[in-house]
């Protein structure tokens, strides 16, 4: 599920989920106005996409004992991306990985206990199958944390509503 087939009622329902992800279908349909049989269907179309994160994405790592957190850019063997990958997900505190455009080929998101930890992990990162050269930027604290409630607020706009001229 891509983001530009979500109409108003399947942002109704993941705005009160974003609100209280513990929310039962009942408590849901009672919040949105919307029948049962409704909230349920959806909410199995939404596990079945890609429109709601793994439950276990609500835990902080600092509850953990991870209070630091980084970014390790990756230059990989592009030849050797798979096994690169492999390296990076057998890595607890590598806990996101993207592929941006630009020099970077790839994009870690990390946690460490202390900068010793921090140290062993951006080692244990280098020493993967395939990776080249990393560079190591620490974060020293969150500005914005997480959220989506303002991108369900905004307009989608024509694109999400089906094109230039809507449904």
């Amino acid at each position: 599920m891509t983001n530009d087939r979500l109409d108003a009622t399947d942002r109704r329902i993941l705005a009160a989920l974003d609100e209280d992800p513990r929310m039962t279908v009942l408590a849901l349909a009672q919040r949105t106005g919307l029948a049962r049989g409704t909230i349920h269907a959806r909410l199995e179309r939404f596990r079945a996409g890609d429109a709601l994160r793994r439950h276990s994405t609500r835990v902080t790592p600092g509850a953990l004992g991870y209070g630091m957190a980084a970014s390790v850019a990756v230059e990989l063997d592009q030849h050797q991306l798979e096994a690169a990958v492999a390296g990076l997900e057998a890595i607890p505190e590598v806990i996101e990985v993207f592929a941006p455009a630009g020099q970077t080929d790839l994009l870690c998101r990390v946690v460490a206990r202390d900068p010793d930890d921090l140290y062993r992990v951006s080692e244990e990162i280098r020493l993967c199958p395939g990776i080249l050269r990393t560079s190591t930027s620490m974060f020293l604290r969150t500005v914005i944390p997480y959220r989506i409630a303002p991108l369900m607020d905004r307009d989608p706009g024509p694109q999400a509503r089906g094109g230039p001229g809507g449904r």
